[in-house]
């Protein structure tokens, strides 16, 4: 557990992974993917469960996203954006604008 939370940076960004939805898997041959900003995802824990939305920052310290439509009243009645766990979300459409992450996909799928 102490070795998770004090990971550096470029270990890090391999806990920030998401399950693929059901056609995903079946057209990538991946169960699972980095979750990346872009991305739209479904929750499906907390009180946000059933919400989708885009993923507008992704918070390798904290290995947390934060997704647009997702978010907490303050008291003074300002809306913040709720982090949510990578694990807690399944990716239902990628953002394939990136050349590299194309490749990786294309690596699997042959």
């Amino acid at each position: 557990r102490k070795e998770r939370y004090n990971a550096p940076l470029h270990l890090l960004q391999r806990y920030m992974r998401a399950p693929l939805s059901k056609d995903l898997r079946e057209e990538l041959k991946k169960r699972n993917a980095q979750v990346r900003k872009g991305d739209t995802v479904k929750v499906l824990r907390g009180d946000n469960a059933g919400t989708e939305g885009e993923v507008e920052e992704v918070n390798l310290k904290k290995c947390t996203i934060k997704v647009r439509g997702v978010s907490n009243f303050r008291a003074d009645g300002t809306e913040v954006p709720r982090p949510i766990h990578p694990s807690n979300v399944v990716i239902t459409k990628l953002d394939l604008e990136d050349a590299e992450r194309e490749k990786i996909f294309a690596r699997r799928s042959q």
